[in-house]
């Protein structure tokens, strides 16, 4: 494949016009931005309505909102981590970590804050979210060190 710097393909060219498949840890890096995405959407929504969450899903505001912080700031830190190039595996295993602690987290949370049945769902939806992100992440990093395609 030849690309330009344009990022525009040679005619009778296949894949990605930036090379990023050829990169590596291209796709860990990919599933660490998804995650970086999701973090932040979660970061927003519990950060903003807090007030609003805290009843119907029987959390307390102040683990609502400093949840909601703390993903803002893993969200950057993520997100400026994967524009690393190359990525550093080391941080990849280290998300990898964090994520697993917040599913732990998250059982922690339905065991001891005594939310809602809405809560409890909320709570098992966002950390099979996370866990699945994670396996994402790990398999692609695995897959990475070995150089599969």
């Amino acid at each position: 494949m030849t690309a330009h710097l344009s990022g525009t393909r040679t005619p009778g060219t296949s894949g990605p016009a930036d090379g990023a498949a050829a990169r590596p840890g291209h796709r860990v890096a990919l599933a660490v931005r998804l995650d970086a995405v999701t973090c932040a959407g979660a970061g927003l929504l519990l950060t903003a309505g807090a007030a609003l969450l805290a009843a119907p899903l029987g959390l307390p505001v102040p683990l609502l909102l400093g949840s909601g912080l703390f993903l803002l700031v893993f969200a950057a830190l993520l997100w400026f981590g994967a524009a690393t190039a190359p990525i550093v595996p080391s941080r990849v295993r280290a998300v990898i970590a964090v994520n697993a602690a917040w599913v732990a987290g998250s059982a922690a949370v339905i065991a001891l804050a005594g939310p809602t049945a809405l809560g409890v769902a909320f709570v098992l939806a966002q950390a099979a979210a996370v866990a699945g992100i994670t396996v994402a992440e790990a398999v692609l990093l695995r897959r990475d060190s070995k150089g599969d395609a």
